[in-house]
Parts: structure tokens; C-alpha cells; sequence
């Protein structure tokens, strides 16, 4: 893979909402690298240490497949995060895709990127208390995959209880995994179906 999929990491972002994603990722062959809103370490809601491999600064989205956005305590309760959704933005108007889970939706939704787009979130009155102007546009599902209108980058949105369906759009976007191989991926690990494990193993993606 020429290019690496970067991992937002900043304090108190929820460390279970993207492990399902990066770990499949990088068994795929693609390199995740870290960007915090600086260099310095920061700590996830679950108190893991994360040394960022880069700052926010110096990310560029021509050097990126994808930009994840995991939730956390911050996006409700500061501007701290803001910098990560202007950079989504920045992404996006580069035909650059991301992704974002939980309260990374509501910062986006803050930043205006919601408005034309199809999303989802944890419900549609946790984004309408951002006062954003996108509720027509918000659909009830576990996650969500607006492919953009050839000007722009994907952009794919979930829940916070859903971070293997949050992975299953990200895998599909990617061409990670595709038909039933992706639908047996889904329903392995989001349905303990003993059955899929078969066709992942077929498929050399067990």
C-alpha cells in the first residue's frame, strides 16, 4: 500500500471505537500512523499512553488513503478537537476520505460537513443540538457511507456502539474486503456467526 491510513489520537478518545478497524487494516498491508494534535503523548478514555507519530500540522491528505476520526469526551466539551474536523474538511475538498465515529460526528457536524452529506450518529437530537443543518440528511442506521459527489472525498459516519460496522464501511471503501467475504467479516464479529469463519478462511482473510 503507497499510502498509510491515519489514526487520530488525542485525550480521552475512545480506544475501542477503532481497534475492530486498524487491526484489519494493517493485517491488509496498510501502515497506520498515529496524529495527535501535537507530537507530545497523549491518553485514551481507557488510560493507554499513545505516542503520536506525527502532528496534525504536518499531516497532508495527497499523503493519505483515509483520515479516522474516533470519538471523545473533548469533542462535547471543548474546542480543543476543532483543528481535526477543519482538517477533515481539508480532506475532503481533496477527494480524500474519513471516517468518523461517535462524538467525531458532532464535531463535524460543528464544522458544517454534515449539512449536503448523508450521515449518522448516536441519535439525530445528539447532532441537532450542535445546531448544524443537516438533519434532513441524517439517516438511522448503524453507519453510513456518503460517497461524495466526484468533487470530493467519502465520508463515512457511525455510532458509538457500532465500531464493527464503522469498520465494515471502511473496509468496503478501501476494497479491503468485498462481497461475501466483507459480509462474512460483519457477521463473524458482529454476530459470533461460527459459519463465517469458513469463508474468511477460504478467502486467506481469516
Amino acid at each position: 500500500m503507497s499510502k498509510p491510513v491515519h489514526l487520530a489520537a488525542y485525550d480521552t478518545y475512545a480506544d475501542w471505537e477503532t481497534g475492530h478497524a486498524t487491526a484489519h487494516l494493517a493485517r491488509a498491508g496498510y501502515e497506520i500512523r498515529t496524529v495527535g494534535p501535537t507530537a507530545e503523548p497523549v491518553r485514551s478514555i481507557g488510560g493507554l499512553r499513545v505516542q503520536p507519530d506525527l502532528a496534525l500540522d504536518d499531516v497532508r491528505p495527497d499523503d493519505s488513503a483515509l483520515l479516522i476520526l474516533p470519538g471523545a469526551d473533548l469533542w462535547d466539551t471543548s474546542d480543543d478537537l476543532a483543528p481535526f474536523a477543519r482538517k477533515a474538511r481539508e480532506f475532503l475538498d481533496a477527494g480524500v476520505p474519513v471516517a468518523a465515529i461517535c462524538g467525531a460526528t458532532a464535531g463535524l457536524a460543528r464544522e458544517g460537513l454534515l449539512d449536503d452529506r448523508a450521515h449518522t450518529s448516536a441519535v439525530s437530537f445528539y447532532l441537532a443540538a450542535t445546531g448544524y443543518g443537516g438533519g434532513e440528511r441524517y439517516v438511522d442506521a448503524d453507519a453510513v457511507t456518503d460517497a461524495g459527489d466526484g468533487s470530493d472525498g467519502a465520508l463515512i459516519t457511525a455510532g458509538p456502539t457500532e465500531p464493527v460496522a464503522f469498520a465494515r464501511e471502511i473496509f468496503r471503501l478501501l476494497g479491503v474486503y468485498e462481497g461475501e467475504v466483507l459480509d462474512a467479516w460483519y457477521r463473524l464479529f458482529h454476530d459470533s456467526d461460527a459459519e463465517a469463519y469458513a469463508v474468511l478462511e477460504k478467502a486467506g482473510a481469516a
